[in-house]
């Protein structure tokens, strides 16, 4: 068994214009006040890091990684999940997606899509000249539209689209894979990959690609009905990332899952902040150190009702008081006696 390490907290929806949220240093050094140990950090930040810059250049990750570490931080992992999305983006979203792309790529979906491949193999790189060897992002969709079959899928539409989302993918895992740096897909609701059957499509088009793994939050699993506690036994051994995001899931006689096309606030599913939702954080803490799942817990703050400034002020306790840690002694080893084959086999009564 190993002892998750933390507290850490994902700065993407902290970023703001305003100090100490509008640069690294002022991160963190709000960061460590709040008594986190370790920052994630969302690649597409330019105030944050210089991803191309860290993919070519180990002088400046030291650097940056020294700048971190003056504060008492660690970072913990680097993100794409803006990118990753746009490595496979069906038509129907281009227009929507397009924010997530530089302005140059804005209006030309290939070229898009061509930035996006590029900038997931500069944050294999990157991580590598960081000494990190796990890296979160989102699949990207092709298929996400489809989700609810009417009208009708036609037979072997499902069976392309996987294909054609591995085929994007291999040429960035097989790069991941040259740096010794696994992959971690956040299972989440828009995305190809977003259950467990769609991770196994996926990992089964990759040919079972060694650096396919997940980043797991269960939070999205609470707004599908799926059981995020099972999930974990099914999952674990590819389980290299943990977002600690509570959900809650309040269905009433006018709205479930899909939600109405309401706001957050008013849905049946809502992100909340952790400990304030539905999910059981004590046993998904137990069951990742019972399968020695090495991760860091770190607190994303997506909640609908709770401010950002409060929940990453509770973040830090809440989970230092889930942390487990990992016991090394078997609870009745006092009432052992030394062993050896004979006394075995007398046991066994077989002497």
């Amino acid at each position: 068994m190993k002892t998750i390490k933390g507290p850490a907290v994902y700065l993407a929806q902290f970023m703001d214009s305003k100090a100490p949220f509008n640069s690294l240093d002022g991160l963190c050094q709000w960061a460590a006040d709040l008594g986190y140990k370790g920052i994630q950090i969302p690649t597409w930040e330019s105030a944050l890091i210089d991803l191309e810059k860290a993919g070519e250049s180990k002088t400046y990750c030291d650097e940056l990684k020294g700048k971190v570490e003056s504060y008492g931080l660690e970072i913990t992992e680097l993100c794409t999940h803006l990118q990753g999305q746009l490595v496979a983006v069906h038509p129907a979203y281009d227009i929507m997606f397009d924010n997530f792309a530089p302005d140059e790529y804005k209006g030309n979906p290939k070229a898009r899509t061509q930035w996006a491949v590029q900038q997931l193999k500069s944050a294999a790189k990157a991580s590598r000249n960081f000494g990190l060897d796990v890296h979160g992002t989102f699949s990207g969709s092709l298929l996400w539209h489809t989700a609810h079959p009417w009208p009708q899928r036609p037979d072997g539409l499902v069976e392309l689209g996987f294909k054609e989302l591995a085929n994007r993918w291999l040429p960035i895992l097989d790069v991941f894979d040259e740096n010794g740096v696994d992959l971690c897909y956040e299972i989440h609701p828009g995305e190809d990959l977003h259950d467990g059957d769609t991770f196994e499509r996926f990992l089964a088009e990759t040919n079972n690609h060694k650096r396919v793994n997940l980043l797991y939050d269960p939070s999205h699993f609470v707004l599908q009905q799926l059981d995020y506690l099972t999930y974990i036994d099914h999952y674990y051994e590819f389980i290299k990332m943990f977002h600690v995001k509570d959900a809650e899931f309040n269905p009433t006689g006018k709205k479930g899952s899909f939600g109405g096309y309401n706001d957050w606030v008013d849905r049946a599913g809502r992100y909340r902040h952790p400990g304030d939702g539905h999910v059981d954080f004590k046993t998904i803490f137990s069951k990742l150190t019972q399968y020695g799942c090495d991760v860091w817990a770190v607190m994303e703050w997506e909640c609908c009702i709770k401010s950002p400034e409060q929940g990453a002020k509770e973040g830090a306790p809440f989970i230092q008081s889930h942390i487990i840690e990992a016991t090394q002694k078997k609870f009745d080893d006092f009432a052992g006696s030394e062993i050896n084959e004979d006394r075995l086999k007398k046991i066994l009564g077989l002497k």
